[in-house]
């Protein structure tokens, strides 16, 4: 029988040879390359991060916060690079996503699936 590990290793593997990753990379790279793409990606992540925090601490957030994230979002969303990245980054989590239903699987048949009334 397979070591898990062993096999965690090499499904990490697999994903980093994927075109998924290796276009999600090259659109990274691209980004980090152009200094104001990079700027405004950056201050996109920090303020994913800071409404997470709070979030994860309770805390609510402002409409002044909320409006700021909106502003970054259309700014990010409209810069060709950055706009490129973030689908590159959703095709693969459309992979990882599928891979953990499949490894899933052995638990749902387990516990099974509840039945909708």
């Amino acid at each position: 029988m397979a070591n898990i590990h062993d096999s965690a290793y090499e499904l990490e593997k697999a994903i980093r040879g994927s075109q998924e990753f290796q276009e999600l990379k090259q659109a990274y790279e691209d980004v980090m390359a152009n200094e104001p793409a990079k700027k405004m990606f950056n201050d996109f992540r920090q303020t994913q991060i800071e409404l997470q925090q709070k979030q994860m601490q309770g805390e609510q957030i402002s409409e002044e916060e909320v409006e700021k994230a909106r502003n970054v979002v259309q700014l990010v969303q409209q810069h060709a690079q950055i706009s490129k990245l973030m689908e590159q980054e959703q095709r693969l989590n459309v992979l990882i996503n599928d891979v953990s239903r499949i490894i899933t699987k052995p638990l749902e048949e387990l516990y099974g699936v509840p039945e909708e009334s």
